[in-house]
This record gives structure tokens, C-alpha cells and sequence, in this order.
């Protein structure tokens, strides 16, 4: 599978790219460890060369880099930019997620669904 962005994300930050004036970058995209849920999406204006091991796909001209580790979480992932209330930002919806934290930014899958220390323990959104 891959990763994905919609018009509206590809848009954002390809506006983004051209404010900043950096060329040739991509979004990167990884999973880390934390967060109330067990994992956190991580997300950054990467303008070196992919490594060896990242995968690399294009949406709508963005190139998006996804390291080997983290593809595991994250295929078939869709990313959108979102207006709220709060403001705007980019978020994943991540067919391998089966717990979300209320923010969005953290997220647990299956195969850390009951493992010591997952699960919400009081972040920034859950209080």
C-alpha cells in the first residue's frame, strides 16, 4: 500500500514549501514511541536524501518519506489538513489504529493493545 495525502494537505504544504524557499524537500513521516495511547505520529520538512531503507511516495506531488520501522504502523494511512476552532493542522487517519487519543496524535494498533503502560493516562486532551 502507501501513504496518501489529500488535495487539501498537498495544497498546504506545498505553500508551506514555497514560503520557507527550500526545494526538493518532502514531508516525513515516522512513529514514536509515547503519547497517552502508546504511539505518536511525528511529521517534518525533510529536504535531505531519503535513506536507504525509507520508503518514498508521491501524492499529488509531495513526496512523502516513511522509514522502514514505521511503514508498519502507518500503511495505508491518509493524510488531510483540517480547520477547527483551534486552528489548522494536518491530520492521519490510520486504518491500523484501533485506539485514538482525543487528540489524534497518539494511537495504539493491535498489536499493543493491552501492553503495560498503553493506553490513556491523562494527556493534554484527556486531562
Amino acid at each position: 500500500m502507501a501513504i496518501t495525502l489529500s488535495e487539501r494537505a498537498a495544497q498546504e504544504l506545498k505553500t508551506l514549501l514555497e514560503e520557507s524557499g527550500i526545494q526538493g524537500a518532502g514531508l516525513r513521516v515516522w512513529v514514536a514511541g509515547g503519547g497517552c495511547s502508546g504511539l505518536q505520529y511525528q511529521m517534518a520538512i525533510d529536504d535531505a536524501e531519503p535513506e536507504e531503507t525509507d520508503l518514498v511516495f508521491d501524492s499529488h506531488g509531495i513526496k512523502i518519506y516513511v522509514d522502514s520501522l514505521s511503514i508498519r504502523y502507518l500503511d495505508g494511512s491518509h493524510i488531510d489538513y483540517v480547520e477547527d476552532v483551534f486552528g489548522g493542522g494536518f491530520k492521519i487517519d490510520n486504518p491500523n489504529a484501533v485506539r485514538i487519543c482525543g487528540c489524534g496524535s497518539s494511537f495504539q494498533t493491535e498489536d499493543e493493545m493491552g501492553m503495560p503502560g498503553t493506553g490513556c493516562g491523562g494527556c493534554c486532551c484527556c486531562g
